[in-house]
This record gives C-alpha cells, sequence and structure tokens, in this order.
C-alpha cells in the first residue's frame, strides 16, 4: 500500500512540474540571428525588441509596421510571442517578418526568456 501511495505521489508531482525551464543563456545565442534585423538603429529592418513583453503589437514609435502587425491587437506576452516565433504568419497573417519560425518549440521559448531580461 505505501509504495503505490508513493508512486501515486510521484507521478502528482512530476505531472505539476514543467518539463523543463527555459534557458535566457541559449536564447541570447539564439537571439543574435534576431540582432541582425532587430537593432535599436533608426534604419533597422525590424523593430526594436529590447522591452518587447508586455508591449502591444504594432506600437513602437519610429518604426513602420505592416498593416498587418498594425491589425493584430497582440500584447506580446509568453504565449503569443511563443505562438509568433514558431509560426510568424501563421499568427499574424500577411506580416513582412521573412523569418519561418522556429522548428524546435524549446528554442522559441528560450528565445523569449531571454527577451524578458532584454530591457
Amino acid at each position: 500500500m505505501g509504495l503505490r501511495l508513493c508512486g501515486a505521489f510521484v507521478g502528482a508531482v512530476l505531472l505539476a512540474a514543467p518539463a523543463f525551464a527555459a534557458d535566457a543563456n541559449h536564447g541570447k545565442e539564439l537571439f543574435t540571428a534576431c540582432a541582425a534585423c532587430h537593432t535599436e538603429r533608426p534604419d533597422s529592418l525590424g523593430p526594436s525588441l529590447k522591452g518587447v513583453v508586455g508591449r502591444k503589437s504594432g506600437t513602437l514609435e519610429d518604426f513602420r509596421y505592416s498593416p498587418a502587425m498594425k491589425r493584430a491587437n497582440l500584447t506580446w506576452d509568453d504565449k503569443a510571442l511563443h505562438d509568433y516565433l514558431v509560426n510568424p504568419q501563421g499568427k499574424v497573417k500577411g506580416n513582412r517578418m521573412p523569418f519561418s519560425g522556429f522548428s524546435n518549440a524549446a528554442d522559441a521559448d528560450d528565445v523569449i526568456a531571454y527577451l524578458q531580461t532584454y530591457k
């Protein structure tokens, strides 16, 4: 009886815990590819992603967003960022970002973990 109870407890703990924590250091490494377009320069191809977590989509001043991004009306929280980084055209159809998305969802989560520190 004791082993069954212990096994049930361990199973419940494992189900309640997240499988893996996102790795912000790995996300920072992955972000170097993003930084080719997403810089602080006024002539950059993409908007700055500094402080993007919590920001409304299409609202950074001094950047000309696509009509699709302006209409998206998203708040860049973890879920919206994850969905966008995995499938940009699926999340905001018609956006201009020339990136097809991360094929590994864990990579998207790692980039989000880094973006949370990028302020």
